[in-house]
């Protein structure tokens, strides 16, 4: 695990590693908390700790004002659309909530609001929808109950306005004819958070990641272009005891072990006071038989699966991609 480091958000995308057929579920990017700009307001420490079940943050933001300070601090959610093409991993597909986010400050939990909007082709179509009575969330069975509910004429008036497309399937009773979206969907959480004056308020928040994941990893698998393996090189920095390993797998199986990716957007904003104070990262693979590859330095294993890393005055510089390949049963 060498390289270089990470550590905040400042934007979402959506994210996803190498793919290959039907064999690969893409990642959606994530991160934390987007403060409103304040050179007042400082981080005093991050603890992030992320696994394949949940991610979690703690933040001690510490206000250096004579008075309170009152900013918006919202939780960007990936952008997530309808597409079978590309199997993408999200944890709750039927709701708007899809990443289970939740947030405390000082322990407390808070009701944070929603925002969403639906985009097609750059433009806002959020209200069009909603006018018809149809939920934004693309991916949930809501809503394509909801469009294939819609009269004859609103769903032709649709297709003509390429909202919708054509999705006809048979399941094995027949043609069936459906429309699926086609706009894509971007949702954020937000609240007015008051930063009292000279004082320190602990903010939390957590949620369940989106994996990605791959029947057989590409990270030595020698049929892959010399950009491809580039790539996993670039964007987990595998050493040669884990590529080795790798292909110790490999032989043993007969093929390319499984692979599963985590992608965390950790650079700064910039805006707050100065570095992070105090930053720790905490990465949990899981299965102790399991390799675990990212970019980072100082790395320390302090238990089977757990791996950490410690900094002081830290300048986040890149985004976090966690490599974990599983060896096979």
């Amino acid at each position: 695990m060498r390289g270089t480091t990470g550590v905040f958000l400042v934007t979402l995308c959506l994210g996803a590693a190498a793919a290959r057929a039907n064999d690969s579920t893409a990642a959606l990017t994530t991160g934390g908390l987007v403060l409103r700009a304040d050179a007042d307001i400082e981080m005093r420490s991050e603890d992030l700790s992320i696994s394949r079940e949940r991610i979690a943050v703690r933040y001690r933001f510490f206000n250096h004002s004579a008075v309170d300070r009152t900013v918006t601090v919202a939780f960007p959610m990936p952008e997530i659309e309808f597409r079978e093409s590309v199997n993408v991993s999200v944890p709750d597909e039927d709701s708007d909530n899809f990443l289970k986010f939740r947030t405390l400050v000082d322990g407390r939990e808070i009701v944070a609001h929603m925002e969403q909007k639906a985009f097609l082709d750059g433009g806002e179509v959020g209200e069009r929808l909603r006018a018809l009575g149809v939920p934004l969330q693309p991916r949930a069975k809501k809503t394509l109950a909801t469009l294939d509910a819609l009269p004859k004429e609103i769903r032709q008036k649709l297709l003509k306005e390429k909202l919708v497309r054509e999705d006809d399937y048979d399941q094995g009773k027949g043609m069936e004819h459906h429309v699926a979206p086609e706009w894509s969907l971007r949702t954020s959480f937000y609240w007015e958070q008051t930063f009292p004056a000279g004082r320190e308020i602990i903010v939390e928040h957590a949620y369940a990641p989106s994996v990605g994941g791959s029947v057989q990893t590409g990270v030595a698998d020698k049929s892959r272009t010399p950009a491809e393996i580039e790539a996993y090189r670039t964007r987990y920095c595998p050493d040669k005891s884990f590529i080795a390993a790798v292909v110790a797998m490999t032989k043993k199986n007969g093929a390319p072990p499984p692979e599963q990716r985590i992608a965390y957007v950790l650079k700064t904003g910039a805006n707050w006071a100065g570095p992070i104070g105090d930053f720790h990262l905490a990465i949990d693979k899981g299965d102790p038989a399991a390799l675990v590859s990212f970019c980072e330095t100082g790395v320390t294993k302090t238990g089977p699966t757990r791996f950490d890393v410690h900094k002081t005055d830290f300048k986040p510089m890149r985004d976090l991609d966690i490599l974990i390949i599983d060896a096979s049963h």
